[in-house]
């Protein structure tokens, strides 16, 4: 069984057992959230789409870890006009080991 959810902005599909990053939770490290946001559940071929979101379904999942993924550098620069700046980026994410999909 399956189920694809929606947190953070971004859609995940996931399945008991995977472990998967997301945006920043604020939870703790081995806390168990619940996520209601489900989108669709699937079973083999029966599959089960909310309008937009499936009734009753949820997903949950334990804080594993929290941390930053790699530094994005920025480079900006115009030609012939003695400007040039630099920068980076890292995103803070949450991962989750997805426990069970309650449909």
């Amino acid at each position: 069984m399956y189920a694809v959810i929606k947190t953070g902005g971004k859609q995940y599909r996931v399945a008991a057992g995977e472990k998967i990053k997301v945006e920043q939770i604020a939870a703790d490290v081995g806390q168990e959230i619940t996520i209601d946001q489900v989108l669709a559940v699937g079973n083999g071929a029966d599959l089960k789409v909310g309008t937009p979101l499936v009734a009753g379904a949820s997903v949950r999942a334990t804080v594993v870890a929290h941390g930053k993924h790699d530094k994005v550098r920025i480079f900006k620069m115009r030609r012939r006009k003695h400007y040039q700046k630099h920068g980076g980026h890292r995103q803070a994410f949450t991962e989750l080991q997805i426990g069970a999909v309650n449909a």
